[in-house]
């Protein structure tokens, strides 16, 4: 079964397709063609990437409407040097990421008109990536007619808090309105706690991981049991970790200030918050971690206080995640920051040795998922490369195969 997934943002599209004949146990295999659009550089235009069958294309086409920046590239599925496909008749379905679910949708779903108005409605709780994740539906219905679409949701994997981990401390006309802690990141955190439990050879069902995904975006899950009780992005990805462009968690009397002293809209307190803080804002250089510690080993200020604000406040949610697990098994790092800096495994762990979590003396970089721990630790560290998109794939597999069972 040959499946098709496709990550829908505002202003890229990522795609791949996996071919699941054998099923889908074991580690991510390699995609046998994978694409992407990007519509951020040239105006008027975008950017076209794909590679399949040993070979790779670049192009830049005079394309603004994205369902049709999408048909290109779902064409070289089937044309030019890429070609990996007799016809687009081979793919079985389509897995789509889908940010937010609400508290609709706790497992993936078949997509039908009433789930495309659900996402709909929850626009105005991700208002730049559900109307994305919809706009690829309807362009894929488009490329491919009337082909099984499946969506699976970032949110899911958090549904299973319990309500005192969901629950804000506001009136409870927030509880009745569904405002509350969703959490994202969730097809990431469930496949690299499941990732972890099978190197470290054990049942999930058995563990207490705390999974680290840091990218631009950054947001860690306490796993017990394969199951989410605790995370730390919460009503929006804005809440928890400081991250790359975002702020993360601050007083909300500094927003309240702002709007009274300084006369800000909430425009402007969203693109301050979210695009004008975190690493890039501290450092005044980057949202790039690599490009913050240069500068810091150059003797950077500002920049050796955004990396000292971000371990902080890592370390800090760390120890959150740890008490809501009450126990700890193992640390799982993913996601750019996450899989390539052994500065944040290092510096991230080292208030955890109470625990008997000890690293090895020698951290590097690798290109398979590693353990990163000592022999002698009582608690496992693990590097894992996410695969978000084998994810999907897999999770459109099973749901199938459910509905034809």
């Amino acid at each position: 079964m040959k499946i098709l997934v496709l990550n829908a943002g505002s202003s890229s599209h990522k795609s791949c397709l996996f071919d699941l004949s054998q099923g889908a146990e074991g580690a991510a295999p390699h995609p046998l063609w994978r694409a992407a659009l990007d519509w951020t550089h040239q105006q008027g235009k975008v950017e076209l990437s794909a590679s399949g069958a040993g070979e790779s294309i670049q192009q830049v086409l005079s394309i603004t409407d994205k369902a049709k920046g999408i048909e290109a590239m779902v064409k070289t599925l089937v044309e030019g040097p890429t070609q990996v496909l007799g016809e687009l008749a081979e793919i079985a379905a389509v897995g789509h990421r889908v940010v937010h679910g609400g508290r609709h949708y706790q497992q993936p779903v078949v997509i039908d008109d009433e789930v495309k108005a659900t996402i709909q409605s929850l626009i105005p709780l991700a208002p730049a990536h559900n109307p994305a994740n919809l706009q690829g539906i309807e362009a894929i219905a488009q490329s491919l007619g009337n082909i099984p679409q499946v969506a699976v949701f970032d949110t899911a994997f958090h549904s299973s808090m319990p309500e005192a981990a969901a629950t804000y401390p506001g009136p409870y006309a927030w509880v009745e309105q569904g405002i509350r802690r969703y959490g994202f990141h969730g097809i990431s955190h469930q496949y690299v706690a499941q990732r972890a439990a099978d190197l470290m050879g054990e049942d999930i069902a058995s563990l207490k991981l705390l999974t680290c995904h840091l990218g631009n975006g950054c947001s860690l899950a306490a796993v017990t049991n394969g199951v989410c009780v605790d995370t730390t992005m919460g009503f929006t990805p804005l809440d928890g970790l400081m991250m790359g462009s975002r702020s993360g968690s601050v007083d909300p009397g500094i927003l309240i200030y702002l709007m009274r002293q300084e006369g800000y809209s909430a425009d402007q307190l969203d693109t301050l918050l979210n695009k004008e803080s975190g690493l890039k804002g501290l450092s005044g250089i980057s949202n790039d971690m690599r490009v913050v510690v240069e500068a810091m080993e150059q003797g950077n200020a500002p920049a050796k206080l955004a990396i000292e604000v971000f371990i902080h406040r890592l370390r800090r949610e760390m120890g959150a995640m740890i008490a809501s697990l009450s126990g700890l098994d193992g640390v799982v790092f993913t996601a750019g920051m996450g899989e390539n800096s052994p500065l944040l495994w290092r510096q991230a762990c080292a208030p955890f040795e109470f625990l008997g979590l000890r690293l090895k003396a020698e951290l590097n970089r690798a290109k398979d998922d590693q353990d990163i721990a000592a022999m002698d630790s009582a608690v496992r560290v693990l590097v894992v490369h996410t695969q978000e998109e084998w994810a999907i794939a897999h999770s459109c597999l099973s749901l199938l195969e459910s509905k034809h069972a």
